[in-house]
């Protein structure tokens, strides 16, 4: 069957919630708005989330996954899908269902007219340190990108893949996707989802990962945009 988006799932040790993600998913599948398909990008998880995976996969024929030999981050998993996908739309969603699958259908009433889509997570159900600290690195890293984004953690995007394979990605830059779309001269825009308190399983970024690793990865974006190549072809023979 040829899908028209793949929503890429990042996994790495949430054996706890794997049963519930098959469940929202497979009832999303029923209801989205374009055929679609979903990836699981196993990193390098060290409990049964493989098992799981497979087994999943097995009973979905619109499931499949990717397993890293070990673990090399949410930036490395995001990136290996966009790798692997073939549908015209790419996203991504994580594995703990802090946000709802049904919210895709929302971005994807836009993306006709931009070329990613992001969710920004209204009255988000964390802990005051974990809002807080996201909204400091979120307000630094605008400072740095102007990209006019008001939540880049928010796991809910859909971008169009021929853009989301162009991306040069590296530890840390799955922060600055609207704003490597817009180094391609890509449209980006933000729209509400849903938020929900995690479930199951233990949240995989520290007060490091959040706050003090995003100002630092604002360098090398700097970096990155000062040595970006892009290009278009206005004619060829082929």
């Amino acid at each position: 069957m040829t899908y028209q988006f793949t929503i890429i799932v990042p996994v790495y040790n949430e054996e706890e919630n794997l049963e519930r993600v098959e469940t929202e998913l497979s009832s999303y599948i029923k209801i989205a708005t374009v055929t679609t398909s979903i990836l699981f990008v196993n990193d390098g998880s060290s409990d049964n989330s493989q098992a799981l995976i497979e087994r999943i996969c097995e009973r979905n024929d619109a499931f499949d996954y990717i397993l890293f030999k070990e673990n090399r981050g949410l930036s490395a998993a995001i990136k290996a899908g966009f790798d692997y996908v073939d549908s015209e739309l790419v996203g991504y969603i994580d594995s703990d269902l802090q946000t709802s699958p049904e919210d895709f259908n929302t971005l994807l009433e836009h993306i006709g007219s931009y070329e990613l889509v992001t969710g920004v997570r209204s009255n988000r159900k964390d802990s005051f340190v974990k809002n807080m600290s996201s909204k400091i690195a979120n307000g630094i890293r605008r400072a740095f990108t102007h990209d006019g984004m008001d939540d880049t953690g928010c796991p809910l995007k859909v971008i169009k893949t021929d853009y989301a394979k162009r991306i040069p990605m590296f530890r840390g830059l799955h922060r600055f996707l609207p704003a490597m779309i817009m180094l391609q001269n890509g449209r980006v825009t933000q729209i509400t989802v849903q938020h929900f308190p995690r479930m199951a399983g233990t949240a995989k970024f520290g007060l490091w990962n959040r706050l003090l690793g995003p100002l630092i990865d604002c360098f090398a974006y700097l970096w990155m945009k000062k040595k970006y190549i892009n290009y278009e072809v206005s004619k060829s023979s082929k």
